[in-house]
């Protein structure tokens, strides 16, 4: 777990640190949000929850190896006689494999960014150029929610999926404990937003998230999760939300509002 959390430390750039760096690149979307609720962060229909079916998959470089799911991304098409200035809102859901863009959109989150009464337009455009940046939401005011998987049997084997981690903070770490135990295990990233342990502890359970914050990282506790028991296919609330802010380097940062 040390070498770890080692790995989240790098140095800072001389560059302006940022947590709104924009970005320049394109987007197209999928017809139905289906496809991409159902795909690698494995969050099946509860996506769909998440921002009204604003849903997104990013390439590779976004999605990383799952750390990236559930990131929120605020995404405006440059042309200006066809877009609003405030664009779409996303969480990223699945990987995007497309080869001529970073993100794939829903429709709905696609035609958000037209202007009033040009959604039809900017859907026969099929690909557009767009101006992205990362931004931190809290879906609907939840806390950090763990749910256990159907594939988890006790006490052999823990199968857990987070869910509302925030939008701009990336899980890259998580050990599991009993309720008032030292003796943390370290769990491993099955896919996308899943993870699991067979070294399962006994009674209720706790957790610690290894979470990106600033330039580095940090842990955030949540001393009471599961209960002793505990059942697959349930939602449990942290009782934490995950507030912090990965930063980037970039020059000049935009901090203005999309209005």
């Amino acid at each position: 777990m040390a070498l770890l959390f080692s790995i989240l430390f790098f140095l800072i750039s001389s560059v302006t640190a940022c947590d709104r760096c924009v970005h320049q690149t394109k987007t197209a979307y999928f017809s139905k949000a289906s496809a991409l609720s159902s795909g690698a962060c494995g969050y099946g229909s509860l996506a769909l929850g998440f921002s009204g079916e604003h849903v997104a998959a990013g390439v590779p470089t976004l999605f990383k190896d799952g750390a990236g799911c559930g990131a929120c991304f605020q995404i405006r098409c440059k042309d200006t006689a066809l877009c609003s200035k405030e664009g779409t809102r996303v969480i990223l859901t699945d990987l995007n494999q497309h080869n001529q863009t970073d993100f794939v959109l829903s429709s709905r989150a696609f035609t958000a960014m037209a202007q009033k009464g040009l959604d039809q337009d900017i859907l026969k455009r099929g690909i557009v150029d767009v101006n992205t940046r990362g931004f931190l939401v809290n879906t609907r005011k939840k806390n950090l929610s763990v749910r256990v998987e159907e594939s988890s049997q006790k006490p052999n084997y823990l199968s857990i999926k987070l869910l509302y981690q925030g939008g701009q903070t990336e899980v890259v770490g998580i050990d599991v404990a009993e309720v008032g135990s030292s003796n943390w295990s370290f769990m491993s990233r099955n896919h996308g937003a899943v993870w699991d342990t067979s070294r399962v502890p006994a009674g209720a359970l706790q957790f610690r998230f290894i979470v990106t914050s600033g330039y580095d990282g940090k842990w955030i506790w949540a001393k009471s999760v599961l209960p002793a028991g505990w059942k697959v296919g349930v939602i449990y609330d942290s009782g934490v939300q995950i507030n912090d802010i990965a930063q980037e380097g970039c020059s000049p940062c935009d901090t203005g509002s999309w209005k």
